[in-house]
């Protein structure tokens, strides 16, 4: 123990350069142990985790790890060099404890930016309106909270009141605040949005007549690619103030899964209305963007002036892909109804006799054939779908009448809302505008 007690006495009374030497060696191996001992072994398993946040922690957290271990050793070499009760270490005290207070309040900060939003995705409920990758404006928000405590420690540790000299200011603060009024609206309704969460990037949007593809949501505003590829820049005033239709939010429960398409043909008049029914069934079946279930529709809905209107309603499982749906659809039914020798007629009133008709009799032997056939088809069709629709019904009721038990548990209350929901959603499919 004395050997030991005598190379700190040798050590005590080292020169001035000496002890500087020797902090820096003692700094430089801190430096070492600190890469080799904690941040590799956290590297390795960082690269292991299948997460993407804590990659994305890793150099931040490094960076100032690395700046804590050089300030926390600058001030005990000069605890040690100049001696701990120095003047001169005394006037740095306040200083170092604003540097220690800064990079705490950063190490938080960046630890809000990468974790927060992994902990809002768990804890959003599946049914909701969700926003990838968290939500950015109560990040940025409870990143400014962070900062804005943080700097009032700092501050206060020089004996400067950041709460009094914002006081002092009250009066230039409410000038400044009458003149950004709208600016200080939009970060007001960019939070409300956030709240609400009626849209995420991604989604395809109108506002006012304009439809768009979301590409940024901002304090200021919200970005939104047009059609034509233009960008259009709107307030977050217009988006809280306006009505907005998002038509990603398809399925009726606010999940962006699938989209209804709805096609509406007219047929002439001397055609099977359950002939073109099970034409337009079979290929909405067939189509390869449209989805089993819910099952596609045909129904009438117009006895027009120059046309038997039938309306085909199907799904698709990416709202993306209901132009191309259309397409498919629209030009199936071109080529179908050629072949099948249905006629779409023009709109114009003319006198129909039986000369008038161009067809063969092979060819009208055929159709009617074909019509016959349709119908009892659509017997079948129209069967099911009426049982598909009283089931529905009767189970709705079922389940509002158990909804009225005060027993149930939670868990068992939210299954029977979202299974209330599907049925209604089964029995209102029909219901679209007829723009």
């Amino acid at each position: 123990m004395s050997t030991v007690q005598e190379y700190l006495d040798q050590i005590e009374s080292l020169g001035t350069l000496a002890k500087v030497g020797i902090c820096f060696a003692i700094l430089g191996l801190v430096l070492l142990l600190c890469k080799y001992f904690v941040l590799r072994p956290f590297g390795n398993l960082v690269t292991r985790s299948k997460a993407k946040w804590d990659d994305a922690l890793l150099a931040p957290l490094s960076n100032r790890l690395y700046f804590f271990v050089i300030v926390a050793g600058t001030q005990l070499s000069l605890l040690w060099v100049l001696e701990q009760n120095s003047e001169f270490n005394e006037s740095l005290l306040p200083l170092f404890s604003v540097i220690y207070i800064l990079t705490t309040t950063s190490i938080l900060s960046t630890g809000i930016k990468h974790l927060l939003p992994v902990i809002l995705g768990r804890f959003s409920a599946k049914s909701s309106v969700t926003v990838s990758g968290g939500n950015p404006l109560i990040v940025f928000l409870l990143r400014g909270v962070t900062y804005f405590v943080g700097l009032n420690l700092a501050l206060s540790e020089l004996d400067i009141e950041l709460l009094g000299l914002f006081a002092s200011l009250a009066v230039f603060s409410l000038i400044i605040g009458l003149a950004v009024q709208q600016t200080l609206g939009n970060i007001v309704n960019s939070f409300m949005l956030a709240v609400d969460r009626p849209f995420e990037v991604g989604d395809r949007i109108e506002v006012d007549g304009m439809v768009g593809t979301v590409i940024s949501m901002g304090i200021l505003s919200t970005k939104v690619l047009d059609r034509d590829e233009k960008l259009v820049v709107i307030p977050n005033n217009t988006l809280i103030s306006s009505t907005l239709i998002n038509h990603a939010r398809g399925g009726g429960d606010g999940i962006a899964r699938r989209i209804s398409v709805v096609v509406d043909i007219g047929v002439d008049y001397r055609e099977s209305i359950d002939h073109v029914k099970v034409i337009m069934l079979g290929l909405a079946r067939d189509c390869p963007y449209t989805i089993d279930a819910p099952e596609p529709r045909v129904l009438l809905v117009e006895l027009g002036d120059f046309a038997k209107v039938l309306r085909l309603y199907t799904w698709v499982a990416d709202y993306s892909d209901e132009w191309v749906t259309r397409d498919w659809l629209l030009k199936s039914l071109d080529e179908r109804f050629e072949r099948e020798h249905i006629r779409i007629p023009f709109p114009t009133s003319v006198e129909l006799t039986g000369d008038e008709d161009e067809m063969l009799s092979q060819q009208i032997e055929s159709k009617e054939s074909k019509q016959r056939a349709a119908k009892r088809q659509m017997s079948r069709e129209d069967r099911d779908l009426r049982k598909q629709r009283d089931d529905a019904r009767e189970e709705l009721e079922d389940i509002q009448e158990r909804l009225r038990d005060t027993s149930l548990t939670k868990e068992e209350r939210a299954d029977f809302d979202n299974r209330a929901m599907e049925l209604s959603k089964t029995l209102t499919m029909f219901d679209t505008d007829d723009d």
